[in-house]
């Protein structure tokens, strides 16, 4: 078994214009201020991270790494969740995501696709100079818009669904295979890839790739009503990368988990910072404590009604008091008096004579 690293913190929520949230520099020393050790870095802002100089450029990779270093943290892992969305956008959605793409791209699908595969493989080539070892994104969706069998299932289109998807992430596996960094997808609803199910397809369609992996966030399977613990039971050999983010599901009889087009506020499930929500993260890290977890633990703060620094502050705290530091060695260790075969068979009866 190995300790948890942590706490890192996902900076997605947090970069804005205002000091000390409009630069690298201002970000780690707010976050080292708050108890992080870490932080997982969105790429959709150069102004912060430029990626295609961090995939060419070690100098700058280096430049990065030390300015985290004059603060006392790291980078647990590069993020492309909105490059990622981009691989895969079903027509229905084209608009809503179109904004995710630079602005000479936008209202130009074919060239947006491209630009966020070239995004992917920048972000395996600066997670190999940056030393890294795992990568977050999300998969992107064409099947999502039938999610729900009404009309009902068209099983040829899922399969040709499932298909293309595989199909255009092949590749970008393969780059990230070549970097020696695993690619971890966040299983999201509105993704193809929202639970162990819809992985499974997919990691069949890329025949079992050795870098496609989870980013294991348990509030989206708790907002699904699935058992988040049993997941991890099932895929704890795929997860490689994990978001501390809490969830509740208020039972109602106005709506349920589809949400009722709601503020999120007034959702039957919603997204809480840790500790205020029904996530049992105790037996969370004790289970990845026991399938001997490599990663980090990143807080991700979305939550309906608490402020986000505090909810920072306060997620800190929460992840170092959650971490188990794993034991050396057995607590019964001093009870053992002897080993062996003939030991063993002797105590069985079976004493040779």
């Amino acid at each position: 078994m190995r300790t948890l690293k942590g706490p890192s913190i996902f900076l997605a929520q947090f970069i804005g214009e205002d000091a000390p949230f409009n630069t690298l520099d201002g970000l780690a020393g707010w976050a080292a201020g708050l108890g992080f050790k870490a932080i997982q870095l969105p790429t959709g802002n150069p102004a912060i991270f430029d990626l295609t100089l961090a995939a060419s450029s070690q100098t700058y990779c280096d430049d990065i790494q030390g300015i985290l270093a004059g603060h006392g943290v790291c980078i647990s892992e590069l993020s492309t969740h909105l490059q990622g969305q981009l691989i895969a956008v079903h027509p229905a959605y084209d608009l809503a995501f179109d904004g995710f793409a630079p602005p000479a791209l936008r209202g130009n699908p074919a060239g947006r696709y491209s630009w966020a595969v070239s995004e992917l493989k920048n972000a395996a080539q600066a997670s190999q100079r940056l030393g890294l070892t795992a990568h977050a994104t999300f998969s992107g969706s064409l099947a999502w818009p039938y999610f729900y069998p009404w009309p009902p299932r068209n099983a040829i289109m899922l399969d040709e669904a499932f298909a293309e998807l595989a199909l255009r992430w092949r590749p970008i596996l393969d780059a990230f295979d070549e970097a020696g960094v695993d690619l971890c997808y966040e299983l999201h609803p509105g993704e193809d890839l929202h639970d162990g199910v819809t992985f499974e397809r997919f990691l069949a369609g890329v025949d079992n790739h050795p870098r496609c992996h989870i980013l294991f966030d348990p509030s989206h399977l708790h907002l699904q009503q699935m058992d988040y613990l049993a997941f991890i039971d099932h895929y704890h050999s795929r997860i490689r990368a994990f978001h501390v983010k809490d969830a509740e599901y208020r039972l109602s009889g106005r709506s349920g988990v589809y949400g009722g087009y709601q503020s999120w506020q007034d959702r039957a499930g919603r997204f809480r910072s840790p500790g205020d929500g029904q996530i049992d993260f105790s037996a969370i890290f004790s289970k990845l404590a026991q399938y001997d977890f490599p990663g980090w633990a990143t807080l991700e703060w979305e939550c309906c009604l608490k402020d986000g620094e505090t909810g920072a502050r306060e997620g800190a705290a929460f992840i170092t008091q959650h971490i188990i530091p794993v034991a050396d060695r057995a607590f019964d260790d001093f009870a053992v008096t002897a080993d062996g075969l003939q030991h063993a068979r002797r105590m069985l009866g079976l004493e040779r004579e």
